[in-house]
């Protein structure tokens, strides 16, 4: 280690660790490296620390050439951090290096800055980067570049903004063939799949794998609320005194929860129960950048004792002062609970602490499940899927504003990345043609062509027209329309979807940003609230916002609930509810299906124990019931939760060899997929991403009905004309399996095949209550609460043959904050008083305000 280098280590008491000095010695040797280490273990400065050596022993100057090295995060927030946490070493060192981000948040003015003298390290994301290369400048911008890091790639590979990366990081690989790559992960279940993905020919063997073993274990606990386990409900809201007592007990903690929507119930749970004035605060997706930003900064001056958070603090954020981790309701991943759990003490040397935190009683397994999972040291995680199409058209017609190309030479170039390197010279020419011109059935509108071909083949962007919309509509999130929600008066709180502010009514309420508002009005694209309000407030969710269970962890629950001798480890609720199954049907086997039938309420109920998540018991929801309903069997209805399948119908279901029938798949899945709206809103989101569909257009911003029926239109004429499009081998392609999860439905059917056990019972059996919890929320409308309640303490009455008294089973079912469709009833609070001096004391709270 070169001076300053080890001098600037040894004043700290440290010494490079291995890993951090392989990194050195392969970037001496011009070797891309995938690091796998342990939160805490230093890897953020091993992926920057050859470049940093490099820049001292040969300063760059400002000016072309002068960017050295490229990272790439998957957040926004992580990209600042790191640039706020390599600043203090550099300047200690006194190096000649200049360190700036580049994100959607960055001023425009830096951006131009940049342009003309770009900074010797630029942090980022994909989508910048993406934009970056589309300008005419890129090659001389990034001509010189050194290395390229990806933090947490693991966060991006296989999905469509790792796609965007990959396709990136091999068009860089075209500009600036020298340049080295790094990947950055804590959590890998598959390395070989990553090591292709940053590999510049798309094979996992030009990647060297340094893998860190070893570090302090976590700290793992299971908590459950006092007194009564709830039988239904995913909020954990039952559970919020205890949290608090931790969050009163430690200096920092973070609260991970599963859904924005969660993340608003329980901060304003916590609130309520905040006496002392607990600096407390919320973090998710849909709050402003200056709130987020405002959060994030409070965390790091130590100025919160806890933060209230989704997914959107997930990744690598240092809070090294973070003293606990929370998650609420289960993890539905393994890797994705020691992702969480790493936030705390964010030391490898010494252990995190993190407490789990059941909602239900099939959440309680589940955790145990996970436990047991990471004290194996084994994780879960679905291998990269291959690369979209959808991504491909954006990148072709990006390429195409960068400078002009030739297909043979920008088809090699894209099958060298990971994603793509399976890809047919038939789905790349299909899809250039679909950029150039539109395709066989858009050909004729003028709207549609955007590029050209010369005498010589090279393609050409059309005009200026199409690469300014292009740079207006670049990325791959599509989420539902969006509307801003701004206080009257003041300022922009964040985002709800769409759908969501439609079916608002004046004077109705609902939750956000940690405040009850009260929605006064539409205008334009933003939704006018004041604060306050009247009534039960509502509380926003988000599409696809639920976290689905993992396939591994799927198995080793069903293991658990199938062996009594590994019960021992549950509590006694769960022990007592899983015995007195065994006693009146049956547990699920880890190699068939279990399905019960049974009336109830003038109706039969099947409930089919799957465990495979909830987008696929969703999917063959819609299977079962089409051959129900051909067998004469009436389905009313059918609700789908992470664990179970439950259908009910008018007559009593039969034959369930043939509901469940692995044939399923064939045209029973091909005739409902044409004929549901499902195709219709994955098209709307494959056609925006590859250009077809304008969501940003100069001076207006279309809204989601317009963009709805633009893309239903388009839809149907390509349906009609163009049955082959490559936008809908696309749609097909993606829906098969993301929306559907057709190859977990596959898993679910070959287990039941020849194995499945069919249970008819005379009334509903204790572990189908949950289900039936849920399923009656969705009978609830106006202010029925009363007869929820006194329906789901009659499914557990009737469950257990009396063994839990009613006065119990209202606390259990409720989980102390009644939920229904959206909506929330405040909890009855003994002392009335406490709540008036919560909700009086919250606004002048830091992250209230």
């Amino acid at each position: 280690m070169p001076e300053p280098f080890a001098g600037w280590f040894a004043a700290r008491g440290w010494a490079p660790r291995p890993h951090q000095m392989a990194l050195v010695d392969a970037a001496e040797a011009g070797r891309s490296v995938l690091l796998v280490a342990p939160t805490g273990g230093g890897k953020t400065l091993a992926g920057f620390l050859p470049s940093l050596i490099d820049l001292h022993r040969a300063p760059r100057p400002d000016g072309a050439g002068a960017l050295h090295t490229l990272y790439v995060s998957p957040l926004k927030a992580l990209a600042v951090d790191i640039a706020r946490n390599l600043d203090a070493p550099v300047s200690e060192m006194g190096l000649p290096v200049r360190i700036e981000t580049r994100t959607g948040d960055t001023p425009q003015n830096r951006r131009a800055r940049q342009r003309a003298a770009p900074p010797n390290m630029l942090l980022t994301t994909p989508e910048s980067l993406a934009l970056l290369l589309s300008q005419p400048e890129a090659g001389a911008f990034f001509g010189g570049l050194r290395a390229a890091v990806v933090d947490e790639v693991h966060a991006l590979a296989g999905t469509k903004r790792g796609d965007q990366l990959a396709l990136c990081l091999s068009r860089l690989a075209t500009l600036a063939p020298d340049a080295r790559r790094v990947g950055l992960s804590a959590t890998v279940a598959h390395p070989d799949p990553l090591r292709a993905f940053l590999s510049a020919d798309g094979a996992p063997g030009g990647v060297e794998l340094v893998q860190v073993r070893g570090g302090a274990a976590p700290e793992l606990s299971v908590m459950l609320p006092e007194g009564h386990l709830p039988w239904g409900g995913h909020m954990g809201l039952a559970s919020m005194p205890e949290v608090y007592r931790r969050i009163q007990g430690a200096g920092v903690t973070i609260v991970f929860v599963n859904t924005r929507a969660q993340a608003e119930l329980c901060f304003q749970a916590l609130w309520r129960l905040n006496d002392d004035n607990l600096p407390i605060a919320l973090h998710h997706g849909s709050l402003t950048v200056e709130q987020r930003r405002k959060v994030e900064a409070a965390m790091a001056s130590g100025k919160l004792r806890a933060v209230v958070a989704t997914a959107s603090l997930d990744l690598g954020i240092d809070w090294g002062s973070v003293d606990q981790v929370v998650q609420v309701g289960a993890p539905k991943g393994v890797a994705r609970l020691l992702q969480r759990v790493g936030r705390a003490n964010h030391r490898m040397d010494e252990p995190s602490r993190a407490v789990l935190v059941p909602a239900n009683r099939f959440e309680v397994v589940e955790c145990l499940a996970s436990l047991e999972a990471v004290k194996a040291e084994e994780l879960d995680g679905d291998p990269p899927r291959p690369g979209g199409l959808d991504v491909l058209a954006q990148h072709i017609m990006a390429a195409a504003c960068h400078a002009p190309f030739r297909p043979d030479g920008l088809y090699a170039e894209v099958a060298r990345c990971g994603p793509y390197a399976g890809l047919s010279r038939r789905d790349f020419d299909d899809t250039l043609r679909f950029v150039e011109d539109g395709g066989y059935a858009l050909r004729n509108y003028d709207r549609w062509r955007r590029l050209f071909r010369d005498a010589e083949g090279l393609v050409h962007v059309r005009d200026g027209r199409a690469a300014r919309q292009l740079r207006m509509n670049l990325g791959t999130i599509v989420d539902s329309p969006m509307l801003k929600v701004r206080l009257r008066g003041g300022p922009v709180l964040g985002e709800v979807e769409e759908w969501f502010a439609s079916t608002l009514q004046a004077g109705d309420c609902f939750m956000f940003a940690g405040q009850t508002l009260r929605f006064e009005a539409l205008d334009a694209m933003t939704c006018v609230v004041t604060r306050g309000g009247e009534g039960d407030p509502r509380v926003p969710t988000y599409a696809g916002s639920r976290l689905p269970l993992s396939t591994w962890l799927a198995a080793r629950v069903r293991d658990i609930l199938h062996d009594p001798a590994r019960w021992k480890a549950l509590p006694a609720p769960v022990r007592q509810w899983l015995r007195m199954q065994e006693r009146r049907s049956a547990l699920p086997a880890p190699d068939g299906l279990l399905v019960e039938t049974f009336p109830r309420g003038g109706r039969w109920f099947l409930v089919a124990y799957c465990f495979e998540g909830r987008l696929a018991h969703q999917t063959l929801g819609m299977l079962v019931t089409r051959r129900m309903e051909r067998a004469g069997h009436g389905p009313l209805g059918y609700l789908a939760t992470d664990y179970v399948l439950a259908v009910w119908s008018a007559f009593e279901p039969s034959g369930m060899d043939e509901l469940f029938s692995e044939d399923i798949l064939g045209e029973d899945l091909e005739e409902w997929m044409a004929e549901s709206s499902m195709l219709r809103r994955t098209f709307r989101n494959i056609a925006t991403i590859a250009g077809l569909i304008e969501k940003n257009h100069p001076g207006q911003e279309k809204s989601g009905r317009q963009m709805t029926m633009n893309a239903d239109l388009i839809y149907d004429v390509l349906r009609k004309h163009e049955p082959d499009h490559v936008l809908l081998r696309a749609t097909r392609q993606e829906a098969a399996g993301g929306l559907t999860d057709v190859s977990r439905i596959a898993l679910v059917l070959a287990r039941a095949k020849g194995r499945i056990r069919h249970m008819r019972l005379d009334r509903v059996s204790p572990l189908a209550v949950p289900a039936l919890i849920e399923e009656g929320r969705e009978w609830v409308a106006g202010g029925a609460e009363d007869a929820l309640l006194a329906e789901a303490a009659a499914l557990v009455d009737e469950a257990t043959d009396g063994d839990e008294v009613f006065a119990e089973t209202l606390a259990q079912v409720t989980e102390g904050v009644r939920v229904r469709a959206g909506v929330v009833d405040r909890p009855r609070h003994r002392d009335r008083g406490r709540r008036d001096r919560a909700s009086r004391a919250a606004p002048k709270s830091l992250t209230r305000a």
